[in-house]
């Protein structure tokens, strides 16, 4: 039996094929959670915690008014922000991280929506993403305008292939100075596609996976500030915009 010889436009096939499989796997275990309390999934008695099949939920014991749904960026394990959201439910808000189909965003943003979690109408409710997560709270609002109250985009240059600067609602956009994938100038190219009055923070020293508990993401830059420190800046600004 004869065996086939294996041309060097079907070597080069092959090679390019496993690369991307090889380069795919390394993603996946690189935005994999990493740092996260076990402590931060389980109840207390100040806060009831839930891990369903569609999200993690963190319900303050508390009488509460707001309730935050996040969107977790592009390929990171939804447990990377369980850290920021727990925080949160500590400060009398109910939060909703969503469980996205494949770890992408673009592929479950409808998810709150087909859930029902907006029935309560004496709640204000405020969607909130990090990276592709933040590209596709931004889409959410854009189909949704009357479900949500607040918009939070977290480590982001959306929106960019929308316009959202017709919008009624606050909108809060925060980045880090050392962010190598969602630079702070992109961020400014694509300013005028968020309402006027939008917020705009940035945090001096920060890049973009410190944002979430995950290993680091390509393309970005070493972050000149602490894990804790940015996350505790980021929570302090979101808390506050909410409370508004």
């Amino acid at each position: 039996m004869k065996t086939k010889k294996w041309k060097p436009k079907r070597i080069l096939k092959t090679i390019w094929i496993l690369a991307g499989l090889l380069f795919t796997i390394w993603l996946f275990y690189s935005y994999e959670s990493d740092g996260v309390d076990k402590s931060f999934l389980q109840s207390n008695n100040l806060v009831k915690v839930e891990d369903a099949s569609d999200y993690y939920l963190f319900e303050p014991k508390k009488e509460f008014k707001n309730v935050v749904i996040f969107y977790p960026g592009a390929m990171v394990e939804t447990e990377a922000y369980v850290p920021l959201c727990r925080r949160l439910a500590d400060q009398d808000i109910k939060v909703y991280l969503i469980k996205m189909p494949w770890r992408l965003a673009s592929k479950g943003y409808n998810k709150p929506k087909d859930l029902h979690l907006f029935e309560d109408a004496s709640k204000n409710y405020i969607l909130a993403g990090h990276s592709q997560g933040g590209k596709m709270a931004a889409q959410f609002v854009y189909e949704n305008p009357k479900l949500i109250d607040k918009l939070i985009l977290i480590g982001t240059s959306h929106p960019r292939d929308i316009s959202l600067a017709m919008i009624e609602i606050p909108v809060l956009k925060i980045y880090g100075s050392k962010d190598g994938v969602a630079g702070e100038g992109s961020i400014m190219q694509n300013k005028s596609k968020l309402p006027k009055e939008t917020k705009f923070l940035r945090i001096e020293g920060a890049n973009h996976c410190q944002f979430g508990y995950y290993g680091f993401q390509l393309g970005d830059d070493k972050a000149d500030i602490s894990r804790e420190q940015q996350q505790k800046e980021t929570l302090e600004a979101v808390v506050s915009f909410i409370e508004e």
